[in-house]
């Protein structure tokens, strides 16, 4: 098969790429940064260099396609994320119109069923939606859990302070995902054929809660009382302003958590849950113990 990729190499692309390129596809990976070039190539992948917001670009790379994997590559330099996500998604649909291609499979969000309050999140929603409104399309949303790797954040306040903790209380279950099994997924979903229409595929690789993250990437890092405090939304979003981070954009990330302390975040997820995958919390601790 013909399939492209977009999001460059990332912590699921290059794994997803791998794959592919080893299952004997002919695969073209997006990226806009041309020193990416050789490792993409490097890879056995072909390198298509562009920008996601150039639809007649797009277009061209995805000619003859056979599938499509469509993410939304983050960009800290925007101001307004959400609008960002609308104009990347409007560029697909131009370049999907153009070339042709009948199978996407898109890499949204848990929470993304939900038009408001779940901030950062809101985008793929928007993106799902844009995308869900071609004719005729074959589309997968595939709706990831919370990162795993969202909790290297915590290396600088565990150094800091001795705590880890968002603004949800230890008690909460959270399902959480290695990108590893995001791109076990998402190369099944692209080389199977789907019907027309709209589906969704969540994929998780384990549930815990957050005290127990706590215990087990403390463990790992020889502490092994490494409680988890639960900030309040104001608290938190203090600490993500104060190192840096533009307040609306820290802002998204509060209304993230909070939608996890509430529940609306998983409520979906929690009515079609699939099996879980392969790396579990403790498995993603060594990775946590090698980065601190």
């Amino acid at each position: 098969m013909k399939i492209i990729l977009t999001g460059s190499l990332g912590n699921i692309g290059q794994p997803l790429a791998t794959a592919l390129v080893q299952q004997g596809h002919a695969v073209t990976v997006i990226s806009s940064q041309p020193a990416r070039q050789a490792a993409i190539e490097a890879l056995g992948a072909l390198a298509a260099i562009g920008s996601v917001e150039d639809a007649d670009f797009l277009a061209a790379t995805f000619a003859g396609a056979e599938a499509l994997y469509l993410m939304v590559p983050p960009n800290f330099a925007v101001a307004d994320s959400r609008a960002y996500h609308r104009r990347v998604g409007g560029s697909y649909v131009r370049a999907i119109g153009q070339a042709g291609v009948r199978r996407v499979v898109q890499l949204s969000s848990w929470g993304a069923h939900l038009a408001a309050g779940t901030g950062g999140i809101l985008g793929s929603h928007d993106v799902e939606e844009i995308l869900a409104a071609v004719p005729g399309l074959a589309l997968t949303h595939l709706r990831p859990t919370s990162f795993y790797t969202n909790m290297f954040s915590f290396i600088g306040m565990i150094k800091a302070v001795g705590t880890v903790g968002v603004n949800y209380p230890g008690s909460t279950r959270v399902a959480f995902v290695h990108p590893l099994d995001i791109a076990a997924a998402a190369a099944a979903e692209l080389t199977t054929p789907a019907a027309p229409g709209r589906h969704v595929r969540y994929v998780a690789s384990d549930e815990r809660t957050a005290d127990e993250v706590a215990q087990v990437l403390g463990a790992a890092i020889g502490q092994p009382n490494l409680p988890w405090v639960a900030l309040t939304d104001a608290q938190m979003q203090h600490n993500l302003t104060s190192h840096g981070l533009p307040a609306a954009r820290a802002a998204e990330i509060v209304a993230i958590y909070a939608s996890t302390r509430t529940g609306a975040l998983g409520a979906d997820y929690e009515q079609h849950k699939p099996p879980l995958g392969q790396v579990k919390l403790e498995d993603f601790a060594r990775e946590f113990a090698a980065a601190f």
